[in-house]
């Protein structure tokens, strides 16, 4: 794998661009207001970055980011996304994104709403858990003893195996949280959300980023409940 794609390129999509840049990736990245809108981005991650429309990102990338509001998920384009791991970083606002009756009445999960929009795509959740300036902050070499991790879930092995191995270049162990119905353990409200980045200070985006290793991250998932 070369090339990342990213469709939405804001607080999460743009850090997790600068974390695959400097660990040697290409990135291509998109959003819903046109390429030129990313210049200032592109220019600042140098020539490893281009920008380009939702469907040329799609296209360009090996593995794919999807970092939009949830209520934009429809937008995400199927076709070039076929075959492909995409990362889903999306959470569920309800004030936000508008009331969706099935995540209200947990039948099922956001990222299970964009794994069946991309049915032949593999859907992978990660990055949604993560204060962007955490993400950034904690970013560490492997094998480093002060390393942070990262919960994924997804219904394909493969594909995991795909994003862990990502995750490990540029900064991060994994933590396997189980599939895309289990991605609620670190969704909104849990205590795998945020806080366990933040030292459990609620003022999340004003704290300096705090290490939460694999058993950290493993007792939080194991503590969620609805």
């Amino acid at each position: 794998m070369t090339t990342v794609g990213f469709i939405g390129s804001g607080n999460i999509g743009g850090t997790v661009a600068r974390l695959a840049v400097a660990a040697g990736y290409d990135v291509v990245l998109s959003n819903s207001r046109g390429p030129e809108t990313l210049r200032e981005l592109v220019d600042e991650l140098g020539p490893r970055a281009r920008a380009a429309t939702s469907a040329e990102a799609a296209a360009a990338g090996d593995l794919v980011v999807v970092s939009i509001p949830l209520r934009a998920y429809r937008d995400v384009p199927v076709e070039p996304l076929s075959g492909k791991p995409v990362i889903d970083t999306n959470n569920y606002y309800s004030q936000r994104d508008g009331n969706f009756p099935e995540l209200d009445d947990e039948s099922t999960t956001s990222s299970e709403l964009l794994q069946r929009h991309l049915p032949s795509s593999k859907v992978v959740k990660v990055f949604n858990n993560i204060y962007f300036e955490h993400l950034r902050e904690l970013a560490r070499p492997s094998g480093a003893a002060d390393r942070s991790a990262l919960a994924i879930a997804g219904d394909d092995a493969g594909a995991k195996g795909e994003v862990t191995a990502f995750l490990d270049r540029i900064g991060y162990d994994a933590v396997d949280a189980g599939t895309l119905a289990e991605g609620w353990r670190f969704q909104p409200g849990t205590p795998a959300y945020g806080l366990i980045y933040s030292g459990g200070d609620e003022k999340v985006w004003e704290t300096p980023g705090v290490q939460a290793d694999a058993a950290v991250l493993r007792e939080a998932l194991a503590a969620a409940s609805r």
